[in-house]
């Protein structure tokens, strides 16, 4: 089963449209900088009224079977049937609402089956790529994945809470996940962390990342791995290495597998949790992970 953060200005995640993750891609594929994503506008109109034309269908069916079991009397003319629905719609409203309702309810719920599917059948993937960074307690019994990107507001919010739950349990693993997504610095930063761990030097590097002030772009991040001892233009020679950019290429695309379009996404055992979330709703994530 999945848990879902709704997205809010205080408590949310980036929101980041999924043709950015499918632009992060194509950068890491060329070299080159991702085009932004196009503005699109809000789908739940179109939804809703397409939900709506359902619930009608769904109410033509049901007559169509009561006149057929000869439990309505039958009409003289269509005009009959389209008079006595208009007649019954208007009298019931609520039924378009509750048809809907229990519609969203089934399509969420087919959503989360689809979800614990995809998790069990690429749990090492997610869980135990041995190319993915982790933390400070690598063998840690309790697993918390974090999809992530450097530009993104939300997960500096997000890494002293880590940090403090990193300490606190020392049987917590955190694993993470080079998500960018916000833009070519964001592409960049993703590269030069993942190259600093031939200098064994990632943990150091993405947490000075993480407390920057500012955006982080090529320079910044060239920057940041001065300031904390990283020898640059290695780092940098390390950075063209073929494997730095799968590595990103199999986050964008397992990302996509999970429907995680926005930062930071946190997932352990079964669950999914969507945005930033204090320490009682992390602590409550790795709980469920300690238990699955």
């Amino acid at each position: 089963m999945t848990s879902d953060v709704p997205s809010s200005p205080t408590s949310g995640a980036s929101g980041v449209h999924p043709d950015a993750a499918e632009a992060a891609t194509d950068a890491a594929d060329v070299g080159r900088s991702p085009q932004p994503a196009k503005p699109t506008r809000s789908l739940r109109p179109w939804v809703f009224g397409s939900f709506a034309l359902s619930a009608v269908s769904a109410v033509l069916s049901v007559l169509a079977l009561l006149f057929a079991a000869g439990v309505l009397a039958p009409l003289g003319d269509t005009t009959d049937l389209e008079r006595q629905l208009r007649s019954y719609l208007l009298a019931n409203p609520e039924v378009i609402v509750e048809s809907v309702n229990s519609m969203d309810a089934r399509q969420q719920a087919a959503e989360e089956n689809e979800l614990t599917a995809v998790l069990a059948q690429r749990h090492d993937e997610v869980f135990n790529d041995p190319n993915s960074p982790v933390g400070a307690n690598p063998k840690g019994d309790a697993i918390l994945v974090e999809f992530f990107d450097y530009n993104c507001p939300y997960c500096r919010s997000a890494t002293p809470i880590l940090d403090k739950l990193e300490q606190d349990d020392r049987g917590l693993r955190l694993v993470f996940k080079e998500y960018p997504i916000l833009g070519p610095g964001s592409i960049f930063a993703a590269r030069a962390a993942l190259a600093s761990q031939k200098q064994g030097k990632y943990l150091a590097f993405h947490k000075a990342m993480m407390t920057h002030e500012g955006r982080i772009t090529e320079t910044s991040s060239l920057e940041v791995a001065s300031e904390i001892g990283l020898d640059v233009e290695r780092l940098k020679k390390d950075m063209q290495d073929p494997a730095i950019d799968e590595a990103i290429k199999r986050n964008v695309a397992l990302a996509q597998a999970l429907r995680i379009s926005g930062t930071p996404t946190f997932v352990a055992g079964k669950e999914i949790l969507r945005g930033l979330a204090d320490a009682t709703a992390m602590k409550r994530l790795i709980a469920s992970a300690r238990g699955s």
